[in-house]
């Protein structure tokens, strides 16, 4: 603990040569301080090391006010929460004091009266910088006196004061939030007239309530979090006060699937025993992340809405839970995450998603399972030859022998409950199917994983036919899945886990 805490009252204070600070200068000094040091100044924050990050500190050494832009889910709120770190440990303040008076600065008539009858004996307390952090959701119905502050007819009748005094007003957020970093999230859900409340804050750093005439200059960083204008409609950030924030910074999604995983595997809530029974090979995390890539390029998802990070982090906790709960049917001791374990990450898809028209025409179980089929697609053709492009004559193709055998009339039924030793089995009947997948890497380190990768892969580019009929998917030759009256691709999600 830094000696200065068992500081007291205001003249020990004085004699220990404290020299208040602004907040700003607070963190504009931590932070020389840790770059000097090479410490992580945002431990946790992956993707933005070379594009969001370096902007937030210039904006901290220039002293500025944030405004993060960006969509839902791009660790607007996470990074400021992390700028709570660059405040010095403790600060002293006015026992007593409701707007953190610093003994040596004081702005309230509180300590001000308080230091003018108590002068070195004054009472003083330190505040530790987790007590400095100040969020606020914006909504419609925020109002100016939850903000800025009111006239209080209660303190007004206990004090017997009347309403001319000062001491009368009960104090907002942002008074409160003296000597504080001060959030405000989705800004632009704060009507136009409460936002032109914050303009005297951010240029003057003084305000005013009512009538008073009273200035308080505050010393408080603002870091505000909103959504693209062009897709918040319910409201946006007025050009004044926009003009007043001194740094906009634009935020984005993890443009790699290392990246992706990193941030998945770090929020996600997996137990310690689920992790110590259900193996989920790295080539399914990855898969994982390609659902959300998927879900960004879609024609069917609205691209001005988003895609969140919450989408892989419930998905990836789904998958975990979809092969729990199949060991545990089977009274199974492990389990290992299986590609038809995807359609229970269906339900962390449907909610996570906007669509646009034509996606609310197919329904969200129907591109749910297309953002599926394309991220089979895309990781199988980073294994394995693209079969729909092979010459007739010209190219061998190493999927013969497996199609040889679907068109021999052979078919494979997969369970989505299915016990490990069945479900083993049931793929290694199929001819050539272990011998191709061995021929990768990914079937030397997983060779069942590969196998089932091969048959959703082939059925993804219209090569096998898959049906999904209540708990099970077959596979079979295309032949013989048209003449088939089972559902198709479009009706795979439809009772399923029902």
């Amino acid at each position: 603990m830094n000696p200065l805490t068992e500081i007291r009252t205001l003249g020990a204070l004085k004699k220990s040569g404290y020299q208040p600070r602004s907040v700003k200068d607070e963190l504009r000094s931590n932070l020389i301080e840790k770059i000097r040091n090479k410490e992580v100044v945002f431990p946790g924050i992956y993707g933005f090391d070379d594009t969001v990050l370096p902007d937030i500190e210039r904006a901290v050494l220039s002293r500025h006010n944030i405004l993060l832009l960006g969509l839902r889910g791009q660790a607007k709120t996470r990074i400021a929460r992390l700028l709570i770190n660059l405040l010095d440990p403790y600060v002293p303040v006015v026992a007593g004091s409701e707007l953190n008076d610093d003994p040596l600065w004081p702005i309230s008539r509180f300590a001000k009266d308080l230091i003018a009858e108590m002068g070195d004996h004054t009472p003083i307390e330190w505040l530790h910088r987790s007590e400095r952090y100040v969020e606020k959701l914006a909504t419609p119905d925020v109002s100016i006196a939850d903000l800025v502050g009111d006239v209080d007819p209660i303190k007004a009748a206990n004090l017997k004061l009347p309403y001319a005094d000062e001491r009368v007003i009960h104090f907002g957020l942002i008074p409160r939030a003296h000597r504080c970093l001060f959030v405000i999230n989705e800004l632009p859900d704060l009507q136009a007239r409460i936002q032109v409340s914050l303009f005297n804050v951010l240029q003057e750093g003084d305000m005013q309530i009512r009538g008073f005439k009273l200035r308080l200059p505050l010393d408080v960083e603002f870091v505000f979090t909103a959504n693209p204008e062009d897709y918040t409609n319910r409201g946006s950030i007025i050009t004044p006060l926009k003009d007043r924030i001194e740094s906009q910074i634009l935020t984005h999604y993890p443009d790699s699937i290392e990246i992706g995983r990193k941030i998945t595997e770090q929020e996600s809530r997996i137990t310690d025993d689920q992790k110590k029974r259900v193996t989920v090979p790295d080539q399914l995390k990855n898969l994982i992340e390609e659902v959300a890539f998927a879900a960004r390029d879609s024609e069917f998802v609205d691209s001005k809405s988003g895609v969140s990070a919450r989408l892989t982090i419930a998905a990836f906790e789904n998958l975990y839970a979809t092969a729990e709960r199949r060991m545990l049917l089977n009274d199974e001791k492990n389990a290992q995450a299986r590609i038809v374990d995807f359609w229970g990450i269906i339900p962390a898809i449907t909610g996570k998603v906007e669509m646009v028209y034509e996606g609310e025409q197919e329904g969200s179980g129907v591109v749910a399972l297309h953002l599926i089929n394309e991220a089979i697609k895309k990781t199988f053709l980073a294994h394995f030859p693209n079969p729909t492009k092979m010459k007739r004559g010209q190219d061998r193709d190493p999927f013969g022998v497996v199609k040889a055998w679907f068109s021999g009339g052979n078919m494979i039924d997969l369970f989505t409950d299915m016990p490990e030793k069945q479900f083993k089995t049931s793929l290694d009947q199929i001819a050539g199917l272990k011998k191709l997948a061995e021929s990768t890497e990914l079937g030397k380190m997983a060779p069942y994983t590969a196998m089932e990768l091969i048959l959703h892969g082939l059925a993804a580019l219209d090569m096998l036919s898959r049906d999904v009929i209540q708990t099970k998917i077959v596979f079979k030759d295309p032949l013989f899945g048209n003449m088939d009256d089972g559902a198709d691709d479009d009706d795979d999600v439809r009772g399923l886990f029902n």
